[in-house]
């Protein structure tokens, strides 16, 4: 059997090991400093000001190109939803209150009334 001082594979993932618990172990002390939490902070607050920049501009753009934005199309669909919810009660109070009467349905398509039509002038032929 081989060494475990002379296997290379086992030196090797030793290294790594060594070079993990130091990286941990560093990480672990740079957070804890306040310095970090203020430069996470400052980085955080970079981001989430050049996001609200970016939705600003994007709205603008959306405006001058005469398309609706994010935000106005959540609102139109919103609407959508709420009136698509009041039709249906509406059809269901509706339907309820056909049979109750004893009337036709209310899903079944109403007929259109018949028209007389005039004769056709089937009469002389020459």
């Amino acid at each position: 059997m081989t060494d475990k001082i002379t296997d290379p594979v086992a030196l090797w993932q030793k290294m790594v090991g060594d070079m993990e618990k130091g990286f941990n172990s560093f990480a672990t002390k740079a957070m804890e400093t306040p310095e970090f939490s203020q430069a996470m902070n400052r980085a955080g607050g970079a981001a989430a000001g050049a996001q609200k920049q970016f939705g600003e501009l994007m709205e603008k753009y959306l405006l001058s190109m005469n398309l609706p934005s994010r935000e106005q199309l959540t609102g139109i669909a919103e609407r959508l939803q709420s009136i698509e919810g009041q039709l249906g009660e509406i059809r269901s109070m509706l339907s309820q209150m056909s049979a109750n009467s004893g009337g036709s349905p209310i899903d079944a398509a109403p007929r259109p009334p018949r028209t007389k039509r005039p004769p056709s002038g089937g009469g002389e032929q020459k």
